[in-house]
């Protein structure tokens, strides 16, 4: 603990000890306080500025140490000072303590809050950011909530000092002109329960509610704004009209189609969007390729002997789309004709909140959801153009195995194709400039899996700059800078993957003047609306979570928001996100790493476990990675899981089903798993949990008592 902390804790122990333990609180009585009203009022005569300082000092005082009578105070400054000396002493010194106040909550609990709550608080911390001077003021507004617990509230949030007591200094004001004004009358009035009459207090709980209704009306009049300058249809053709038909447009558009609204998909190319074709399901096809070669390159650990494959790519890849085609059904226009959804193919263009352009036809619709997805980022690199690069959109059209394969980024989809590459026999170097593979996640994530990939023979080249790419005489290059020294390399194909950027452009965002966020995706609320309340988007547009199970989760609020039509807001929470990457072994992770949970100054407490004693990860040949947790300190909350190896995006899930539903490690541990099975590791991390704290300090009576059992 701080000497701050340690002072601070010793003059409040010190200053309410003296004050109990001198019963002073009897000086504050209705009572005393009317008995002595002539005497005070003689004494402000003769030496006003005396009486001034020390009502101002010790009503400050009392303010910054939360201690009950300042009703009472309040009316002896009215009593004593008149109405304008009164208000003038009570506003300044009020504001004075309640800042104090403020401030000793702020040193001595918001560290301590925000790192045991961060999550929690995390919505709360980003409210108060945005709008925590307004909420503040409507606070102070109404003296029917009890200041002392503002001060301390507001103490453990992020608002500034200086704004704090302005706005204590204004919103109190009108309040503290009611009470000192009532002082005036302070020998007539028998208790404080008859202190203001209620029309009174009625009156300022309608000032303080005033400022939030007018909050909503002003967003309201922003939002009538906005769309006043567009005819509103007498009629509408859909009710929902959604554009893009990937994972977010699929599920959003049979959501509002089920509940029986018209709805139309606008698709201006393949239905299923990138996890279908050039996503999800072609990159985990040719990864169980590259994964059944590398099996059969260990066939020997197995005791298999002589076991041999050659790799015809060409057919890998074309079975590869062979998945695709089989899964097409799914997300096919048939399919969604079917449910009821009329699917348009072509180039939207939103015209207007109620317009939607495709070709030579426009669409009026009462809702609008925008679901166009991402594309591959492209980095802005001398030569680039000149090699012929590669994406994870386009490496799907490779019929001929690169040789000598480079992957710009270390990002999932990176590390997935690149390993992916190397056990179907090409020559994988890795560059990027961060300072490891997998950066989002924990070091010994990251290490567990280059030690893989060095095992597979990729190249990994961290902390490196990409100056320019070359093509001469046939040959490709790459010119790069690694502390300060200047490297070439030759290669034959390159694979871009360093992030996807959002698709916003083209199709009438920015005519309307729909907000994007600082990483260019589309703002949204919680209940995924856009600038406009009747535009909603989801998925990769929106982020922040490029996932498609992320994706289909957005696309449920943004429908069932859509349908209703602003009746009811159903509005989302990001507290349990899962994620995968499918190198070997697999990475997944649901909640806070231990890397987020010291960036955020989170305490947590580590539970970890072994694969490498688990006995059907024994048995498989795949005894290594582990599973760790983090929970919240002296608790079995879960904050966070992670779990490195064999199929562990398949047991992330006990994790998940935890968090969502508020479960903790004790539920986990009180389940059955079937033996052997790898979802046993969940069982024994939670096992791991309880051990770590059996009550030591009893075994040893426990263990005499069992001795005194056995003497019979």
């Amino acid at each position: 603990m701080s000497k701050t902390k340690i002072s601070v804790i010793a003059a409040l122990f010190i200053t309410l000890g003296c004050f109990y333990f001198f019963d002073l609180g009897r000086f504050i009585t209705l009572a005393f306080v009317q008995s002595q009203i002539v005497a005070l009022q003689e004494f402000k005569e003769t030496s006003f500025p005396v009486a001034a300082v020390l009502y101002f000092f010790g009503y400050s005082a009392m303010s910054a140490l939360s201690i009950p009578g300042a009703a009472i105070i309040t009316l002896l400054g009215g009593a004593v000072f008149g109405l304008f000396w009164g208000t003038l002493l009570v506003s300044f010194a009020s504001s004075i303590g309640a800042t104090t106040a403020f401030l000793i909550s702020r040193v001595l609990l918001r560290d301590w809050v925000q790192s045991r709550f961060a999550e929690s608080l995390k919505p709360i911390n980003q409210g108060i950011h945005k709008d925590g001077g307004f909420y503040l003021f409507c606070l102070r507004m109404v003296p029917l909530f009890p200041f002392f617990l503002v001060n301390l509230a507001m103490g453990l949030t992020s608002i500034r000092v200086g704004s704090f007591y302005l706005i204590s200094q204004l919103g109190m004001l009108m309040g503290t002109v009611v009470y000192v004004n009532a002082g005036a009358k302070l020998a007539q009035i028998t208790s404080l329960s008859g202190l203001v009459s209620v029309p009174v207090l009625f009156s300022l709980f309608l000032l303080g509610v005033f400022p939030l209704a007018g909050k909503l009306i002003v967003n309201r009049l922003k939002s009538k704004k906005l769309t006043k300058q567009y005819p509103r249809p007498r009629k509408f053709e859909a009710n929902v009209v959604v554009i893009g038909g990937g994972s977010a447009g699929l599920v959003a558009a049979i959501i509002a189609s089920g509940s029986k609204a018209k709805t139309v998909l606008i698709e201006n190319h393949k239905m299923g969007g990138d996890c279908l074709n050039t996503g999800c399901v072609p990159s985990k096809s040719l990864i169980r390729s590259g994964r059944i070669m590398s099996y059969i390159r260990r066939a020997e650990e197995f005791g298999l002997a002589g076991a041999t494959a050659q790799v015809d790519f060409a057919a890998i890849m074309e079975r590869v789309q062979r998945v695709i085609k089989t899964i097409e059904p799914h997300d096919s226009v048939e399919r969604f004709t079917s449910l009821g959804v009329e699917c348009v193919q072509g180039e939207a263009l939103i015209k207007t909140p109620y317009e939607v352009v495709v070709g030579e036809r426009t669409i009026t619709t009462r809702s609008i959801i925008v679901a166009t997805g991402a594309r591959p980022r492209i980095p802005e690199i001398a030569g680039l153009e000149d090699v012929g690069f590669l994406t994870s959109d386009t490496i799907w059209g490779l019929r001929e195995l690169p040789k000598r394969l480079l992957v710009v980024g270390a990002g999932p989809i990176g590390c997935e194709l690149a390993q992916a590459f190397s056990y179907l026999g090409s020559q994988v170097t890795q560059v990027d400039m961060a300072d490891r593979i997998m950066p989002r996640e924990d070091a010994e994530v990251s290490a567990a899996v280059l030690t893989q990939f060095k095992k597979d023979g990729i190249t990994v080249l961290s902390r490196h700059r990409l100056l320019r790419f070359s093509a001469e005489n046939g040959k490709k290059t790459l010119e790069m800078e690694h502390d300060g020294e200047i490297r070439i390399f030759q290669f034959d194909e390159v694979l871009i993957a360093v992030g996807r950027k959002p698709n916003t452009e083209d199709f009438g965002l920015q005519e309307l003047g729909i907000a994007l966020t600082p990483s260019g995706t589309i703002e949204i609320n919680n209940a995924m609306q856009t600038s406009y309340s009747n535009i909603y988007a989801c998925g990769d547009v929106a982020g922040p979570y490029q996932f498609t199970h992320m994706a289909s989760f957005q696309a449920y609020f943004a429908s069932v928001n859509a349908v209703l039509g602003g009746l009811w807001r159903l509005r989302a929470n990001y507290r349990a996100v899962p994620w995968a990457i499918f190198t070997y072994p697999e990475v997944a992770r649901v909640g806070l790493s231990e890397q987020e949970a010291h960036e955020r100054r989170v305490d947590y407490e580590l539970t970890r476990y072994g694969m490498d004693r688990h006995d059907r990860a024994l048995a498989d040949g795949e005894a290594q990675g582990f599973v760790k947790v983090l929970t919240a300190p002296g608790t079995d909350r879960i904050l966070g899981a992670t779990i490195v190896g064999y199929h562990a995006g398949e047991l992330i899930g006990e994790f998940v089903f935890a968090m969502t539903h508020g479960l903790g490690l004790k539920k986990i541990s009180a389940v059955t798993h079937i033996y052997p099975t790898f979802s046993e590791s969940n069982k024994f991390v939670a096992n791991a949990w309880r051990s770590a704290r059996l009550p030591e300090k009893y075994l040893s009576y426990m263990e005499r008592f069992f001795q005194w059992q056995r003497r019979g």
